[in-house]
């Protein structure tokens, strides 16, 4: 039977989501925690790739296993087995041909940036000794909706066969000294709201206009927009399905 697992992660200690060789993943380290407590080879599939030091409040992962009679028994031996980085919330059957990449229909990822020295948030979220302006933010982030064609905000090297994607939602709010970045859509490129976070805290700063960030996305080209801000302040925070796919 087809399961999808729920689950979060800190990224920290890990080079991303998907397998790489010779380096640590999180779906290696499921793999290898299912594998060992079913007693037989398991591979699970990702609703997306995650950069190294991205984390996940939300993971979905699909997976062909036998029957399960206690889906509870086996979250809790996974969650004894696994490092306290990776947490399984859920597992749940779904249709034989439910898909946790290609059945998602919406995203949501969430940019944390904080403008005071804080010793516990260092690696959660990126430090600015100085916050740019919200107002602005908000304002720049209105014009990607307007937009479906992201390559400039794309890693150059990357296999997609298209560049389009349907944002829904791009916010910043500002609480304390802490700034949150929302972004939904239906897919997203690679390193791509890095990249656009990057690029509105320009906007943000005044190092460029508004103008210019209309032109930065016309241009297609990567090297006109700003720099990719740390992995580590990057979260995936929610992904949704169609409710056809469950069992």
């Amino acid at each position: 039977m087809r399961y999808f697992i729920d689950l979060s992660f800190n990224g920290k200690n890990y080079h991303g989501w998907q397998h790489q060789p010779d380096a640590s993943t999180v779906q290696d380290t499921i793999e290898n925690a299912l594998s060992t407590i079913l007693r037989e080879p398991i591979s699970i599939v990702g609703a997306g790739r995650t950069d190294a030091g991205v984390h996940a409040r939300e993971m979905i992962a699909h997976t062909d296993i036998d029957e399960l009679t206690d889906s509870d028994e086996l979250i809790f031996k996974l969650n004894s087995f696994l490092p306290k980085d990776i947490s399984i919330l859920n597992i749940f059957p779904v249709k034989p041909d439910a898909h946790a990449r290609f059945d998602a229909i919406q995203r949501t990822y969430q940019y944390q940036i904080v403008g005071k020295k804080d010793p516990f948030l260092n690696e959660y979220a990126y430090y600015l000794h100085q916050l740019p302006d919200i107002d602005i933010l908000n304002e720049a982030s209105k014009i990607l909706l307007d937009y479906n064609d992201f390559q400039c905000f794309s890693r150059s090297k990357t296999d997609v066969k298209t560049y389009y994607c349907t944002i829904k939602e791009a916010t910043w709010i500002l609480k304390a000294d802490q700034l949150t970045f929302t972004i939904t859509a239906d897919r997203f490129l690679r390193n791509m709201v890095r990249a656009i976070v990057g690029t509105l805290l320009e906007v943000g700063f005044g190092t460029i206009s508004i103008d210019d960030l209309h032109s930065v996305i016309q241009s297609k080209d990567r090297n006109k927009a700003g720099t990719s801000v740390p992995a580590h302040g990057l979260y995936l925070t929610e992904i949704r399905y169609p409710k056809e796919i469950l069992m």
